[in-house]
């Protein structure tokens, strides 16, 4: 690296994206409503996307994965429920404030907000710079997902 590329990386500047200036202009799932805070677009990050991700009382997101990206998620209110497939089996991985869940890549899930009155808010970060969803038909679903047909349990897409 040269003086002026270190001098430059050296005297970057940091990045403030407030609460209230989230945009909801991302790819989007139904039942839930993602806000997008770091990204490419929005601050130039190559390989970091993050935002916030809101789930209504009593609704369901559809199923979905983010293609290469693996996701961390942080439950900062209510209580989420992940689900994801394990055979032929949905598991559910019930959440409350304070608690992290990680998706690996490729994973089909989808999140669920069991309580009738209260909003699931939850933090994302993703490894890639862009928010990439794939929606799906079911958690058994292959789409996006070369030539992993052999995973789904009927060894196709369900």
């Amino acid at each position: 690296m040269s003086v002026e590329d270190a001098n430059r990386v050296w005297h970057g500047r940091l990045e403030h994206i407030r609460g209230a200036g989230l945009s909801s202009d991302t790819a989007q799932t139904a039942g839930m409503r993602r806000f997008e805070a770091i990204s490419g677009a929005t601050v130039g990050s190559s390989k970091l996307w993050m935002g916030r991700t809101d789930v209504a009382p009593a609704t369901n997101s559809g199923d979905h994965h983010h293609g290469e990206a693996e996701t961390a998620i942080y439950v900062k209110s209510g209580h989420p429920v992940f689900v994801f497939a394990d055979g032929d089996q949905e598991i559910r991985i019930e959440t409350e404030p304070g608690d992290f869940v990680f998706v690996p890549p490729y994973v089909p899930h989808r999140e669920e907000n069991p309580s009738p009155d209260e909003e699931a808010v939850v933090v994302i970060a993703r490894s890639t710079q862009e928010g990439i969803v794939v929606n799906l038909p079911s958690l058994w679903a292959t789409d996006g997902v070369a030539g992993d047909a052999e995973c789904a349990p009927d060894g196709g897409t369900a």
